[in-house]
């Protein structure tokens, strides 16, 4: 079967960069966006990811309108500049895409979340842990409200708080279990 005849697929022409398993192989990253509430008071939305392979990542939401999401994602990584940024591109089965660019020098990560309706006017819908079926299920149908446009784009900026290596608190996957 040919790139993209099975839908979702990931396309890229350029190779791993050789530094991938210096530079973020098995990496975990816990990083919180200064945001607003929906009274506009302050708050932290905190997140964390863990690079636990070349073409998988497991995160969770711990603050935010996402806060209560578990989840682990098919990924593609693309070296920015090795040893300094990386970018890291992921499809969710609720159809929303993601798209972090993690700044090793600078302890940042810079975000586009192009959320589809149904998990953004839907959150509550969208928490839980994609290895219990219900909630996966659950999620899959989220993609179906609204249309391919019909999004909210979301840029922000984080600030890194720990960076280690291994899977921290993180409920590790095997790397072939299903993602779509």
């Amino acid at each position: 079967m040919a790139v993209g005849d099975s839908l979702p697929d990931y396309l890229t022409n350029t190779p791993l960069h050789q530094s991938f398993d210096s530079d973020i192989l098995d990496t975990h990253l816990i990083y919180d966006y200064d945001a607003q509430d929906t009274d506009g008071k302050p708050e932290k939305w905190r997140y964390e990811i863990w690079c636990f392979s070349d073409t998988r990542v497991v995160y969770a939401v711990h603050g935010g309108p996402m806060a209560g999401r578990n989840n682990y994602q098919r990924a593609m990584y693309q070296c920015i500049r090795p040893g300094e940024l990386w970018q890291i591109n992921w499809l969710e089965e609720t159809g929303t895409i993601v798209s972090i660019v993690y700044d090793i020098k600078e302890q940042r990560i810079t975000t586009l979340g192009a959320f589809s309706e149904g998990h953004w006017k839907e959150a509550d819908k969208a928490r839980g842990d994609k290895r219990n079926s219900e909630d996966f299920e659950r999620w899959r149908t989220l993609a179906r409200i609204g249309n391919q446009t019909s999004r909210l784009m979301l840029s922000e900026q984080a600030n890194i708080v720990q960076s280690f290596k291994g899977k921290g608190d993180l409920k590790p996957i095997l790397q072939g279990d299903p993602v779509f």
